[in-house]
């Protein structure tokens, strides 16, 4: 018997390390990669969220974002996955605010 797998919705936060200095050049090519939003930067350090389909999915942006030019570190710090099918009517949250 097959047992059907539902679509999961992957979140991960992750922390951007880099010299001041070149905060702005990280910034510019964080920008361009798909599925990822900066939510905050300040002093080189960078926060971001990565979205995705599978943990394996984030991890590979994750790996990328690392070999960024100017990147000393990227350090996923928190994921979240769910059903797309959880807590849902008719593709609406039912517990969003």
């Amino acid at each position: 018997m097959h047992t059907r797998n539902p679509e999961r919705f992957h979140v991960s936060s992750a922390v951007i390390l880099t010299s001041p200095a070149t905060a702005g050049g990280v910034l510019e090519a964080l920008a361009e990669v798909p599925n990822v939003e900066v939510h905050a930067a300040e002093q080189g350090k960078i926060i971001i969220v990565i979205e995705g389909r599978s943990s394996g999915e984030m991890g590979a942006t994750l790996a990328a974002i690392s070999g960024l030019p100017d990147v000393m570190a990227a350090n996923m710090v928190f994921e979240h996955a769910e059903s797309l099918e959880e807590g849902s009517i008719d593709g609406h949250r039912t517990d969003a605010a």
